[in-house]
């Protein structure tokens, strides 16, 4: 259950038509209930994710979680990042949205495998939706998985979904402070990609106290600076991801 909307994913609503999935909404009458069935929730959700992590790292493939608010670019990221990588790494694409497949569509015409999942009322992807449609690809054809979260930088931060890693993206233009404000997505992150670094000079924008805030809440953190649109920071991108996909895929 998400900490806060109090979304709870529906077992018999994952699996649909047309590989759409949705989850609807329980509102516990009491704290003590809403308590007990979030920790069942997570602690079903994280069996689920270690069953992917396991079959993901006997393929070899190394997974990533993509994270960010609505609007950061992380659909752009992706395909420019594809594109670039795909001649020398196979890849796949899990896309996440409430509705519509508007970005599988972009995602599809770079040629990589793309499989839709909508959520509905639901505000992020869980470990059963994303096992349930990585079987949908051919699992020893595959070096790089690719999820695209729903945008939403609150309950997608709890949700394990077997990723190797969670990579937060984040806009420039939606101001510095998103670190202090989602702290639990930061931390949980560990890359952030500050994107559409180019509009810098269009904004009134604190660089250095973006990336301080984002330090302070997740020490740890690989910061890249980038503009998918212009493709500057790419290259440093692109290098942390073939070093971390030359390490493979490790359980957790």
């Amino acid at each position: 259950m998400c900490t806060t909307c109090g979304c709870v994913p529906e077992e018999h609503n994952h699996e649909h038509e047309h590989g759409h999935h949705h989850h609807g909404h329980d509102h516990p009458s009491s704290g003590g209930t809403r308590i007990s069935v979030e920790t069942d929730i997570l602690a079903r959700n994280n069996r689920l994710a270690a069953g992917n992590r396991a079959l993901f790292a006997a393929k070899g493939i190394f997974v990533l979680n993509l994270v960010s608010s609505p609007g950061s670019g992380k659909t752009t990221l992706l395909e420019k990042t594809l594109k670039d990588l795909c001649p020398t790494v196979r890849s796949a694409v899990i896309e996440g949205d409430q509705q519509t497949d508007n970005d599988a569509v972009r995602i599809a015409a770079t040629g990589v495998p793309v499989r839709q999942i909508n959520t509905g009322a639901g505000c992020h992807l869980d470990a059963h939706m994303v096992g349930h449609a990585a079987h949908e690809f051919d699992l020893d054809d595959l070096d790089l998985l690719f999820i695209e979260n729903v945008g939403n930088l609150v309950c997608p931060a709890s949700f394990d979904l077997g990723e190797n890693h969670k990579v937060v993206v984040l806009s420039i233009t939606e101001g510095e402070d998103k670190p202090l404000k989602y702290p639990q997505m930061f931390h949980a992150a560990d890359v952030m990609l500050l994107n559409k670094i180019d509009l810098l000079p269009h904004l009134d924008f604190d660089l250095e106290r973006c990336l301080e805030m984002a330090r302070r809440v997740s020490p740890g953190i690989t910061i890249f600076q980038i503009s998918a649109k212009t493709g500057v920071g790419m290259d440093d991108w692109y290098g942390w991801l073939k070093r971390q996909m030359k390490a493979g895929p490790e359980l957790r």
